[in-house]
C-alpha cells in the first residue's frame, strides 16, 4: 500500500505523519533529522511533503537522494494549516500528509543544488542581499 508523509520540521527533530491511500494514519512519530530517511524505509512512501523553512535544505536533499518524491509548500499558501484552531506538530504534520495525499499541497519553488551553491557564492561576493 502506498503511503504519504507529512513533516513538521525543526532544527534537530521532525514530527512525521505517515498516512495510507485512504487517509488512515499509519504512524505518527518524532524522529531526529539525521534518522528521518531511514525511519521511512519500512513504508512504501509515494510522496513526502514539508513546509518551506530554514531547516529543510539538508533533509530535502537527503530524502531526494534516497529516491523519495519530496514536495515543499509555501507556508503562507498552506491555508489549511495556517487557519487551524489547534496548532501542534502532530496536527500540522497530519494536515501536510493529507494535502500531499490529495495532491493539494501548494508548492514552493526549490532551487536545484547547483543553483543553491551559486546563490551562496553570490551572497559571499556581496552580489545578493
Amino acid at each position: 500500500m502506498s503511503a504519504f508523509v507529512g513533516l513538521d520540521m525543526h532544527s534537530e527533530k521532525t514530527y512525521a505523519t505517515i498516512i495510507g491511500e485512504g487517509g488512515k494514519v499509519l504512524k505518527q512519530k518524532k524522529v531526529t533529522n539525521e534518522d528521518l530517511a531511514e525511519s521511512l524505509k519500512e513504508y512504501e512512501v509515494k510522496k513526502v511533503g514539508m513546509e518551506a523553512s530554514t531547516h529543510i535544505a539538508p533533509i530535502y536533499r537527503a530524502l531526494a537522494s534516497e529516491g523519495y518524491s519530496v514536495l515543499v509548500s509555501h507556508p503562507k499558501e498552506t491555508k489549511y494549516i495556517a487557519k487551524a484552531s489547534v496548532k501542534s506538530d502532530r496536527v500540522d504534520s497530519r494536515a501536510i500528509a493529507e494535502l500531499v495525499r490529495l495532491d493539494a499541497l501548494p508548492l514552493s519553488y526549490v532551487p536545484p543544488c547547483r543553483d543553491s551553491k551559486a546563490q551562496r557564492e553570490s551572497k559571499e561576493e556581496g552580489l545578493l542581499g
